[in-house]
């Protein structure tokens, strides 16, 4: 990866220049040009506050750029903290997401991702890491059947144990799309990183120094090719506990989880919230985790909680 370098004002009238935001850290980015050269750049008032996969026009200044225009996004995904809401990611083909067999996962908060892709129209797949692992994969492959009953494509991997076999595998998953990559701590995000972007470390230790963060390069999302004609990439982001959802309508939410919007139809009125309303089609089918065609108990206690959530107020 070319080193971020300052760049020198266009010649003649100031041009606005095309490019593609690889990194960001605050309100600072760095900008791809079509040429592989990287330029950190700022935005131009809060409008083209510019999120890593965005396309951009930008325009170079004395010793940096400035980004003039963020072009139309094909989606856009959030991250939240406990005071408010931020997009992080945008123009995505697919999340995958990262969990294994242990440390055990959050079912919550695979659920929250999912959602999330759901209401951006976005693919995903799941994958189990640390198959090796004999016992614990067992169960929670398990723990994944609803997951795979609603036809969500579940992995399994060995990261460590296979790495050749599964960069095989998940090269032919990933060929030519722009994969946001999810996952808890400990789930195996660094070793997948790493395995399929040998250069990731070198990569975004040089983004680190650029934007002067001075913190970990796990901090803060950041794409990286994946081969050297830069038609696969991958974006690599922290944490699942950060996964927003308040941009999501509570009602909006039974249709983003499709075993819930299954019977979703069957309620007796138009307006149920699958809570608490006599007649209600999802109420009816929440059963045994090994009922073919019913709600697991969990996921109707996340859709439970999740509708909680999102009907508090919201934070500006």
């Amino acid at each position: 990866m070319a080193r971020p370098r300052p760049r020198a004002p266009a010649e003649g009238s100031p041009a606005w220049r095309d490019g593609l935001v690889v990194a960001s850290h605050g309100r600072h980015c760095v900008v791809e040009t079509p040429d592989g050269e990287r330029v950190i750049c700022h935005p131009r008032g809060k409008k083209s506050q510019a999120v890593v996969g965005d396309r951009v026009r930008w325009q170079a200044s004395e010793d940096e750029g400035t980004i003039e225009q963020v072009l139309p996004r094909r989606n856009l995904l959030y991250r939240q903290d406990e005071i408010r809401t931020k997009s992080f990611a945008a123009n995505l083909d697919q999340v995958l997401i990262l969990v294994a067999a242990e440390p055990e996962f959050s079912e919550a908060q695979l659920a929250r991702s999912l959602i999330a892709a759901a209401a951006e129209r976005i693919g995903t797949l799941i994958a189990l890491n640390k198959s090796d692992v004999v016992e614990p994969f067992e169960r929670a492959w398990e723990r994944l059947a609803p997951y795979r009953r609603m036809h969500h494509g579940v992995l399994p991997l060995s990261l460590k144990a296979s790495p050749e076999v599964d960069r095989a595998t998940l090269m032919k998953l990933l060929a030519s799309k722009t994969t946001l990559v999810l996952g808890p701590s400990g789930a195996g995000k660094s070793t997948l990183t790493n395995l399929l972007v040998p250069h990731a470390r070198a990569s975004t230790a040089e983004i680190s120094q650029a934007l002067n963060s001075g913190k970990h390069t796990t901090t803060s999302t950041t794409w990286y090719w994946v081969d050297e004609a830069r038609t696969t990439a991958l974006i690599d982001s922290p944490g699942f506990q950060e996964f927003g959802l308040h941009h999501i309508e509570p009602m909006q939410l039974a249709h983003l989880m499709p075993d819930i919007a299954e019977h979703a139809g069957e309620c007796k009125f138009y307006n149920c919230t699958h809570l608490h309303e006599p007649g209600c089609g999802v109420i009816a089918q929440v059963t045994s985790p090994h009922h073919p065609g019913g709600i697991s108990p969990s996921r109707y206690r996340i859709y439970g909680e999740l509708f909680a959530e999102l009907s508090q107020p919201r934070h500006k």
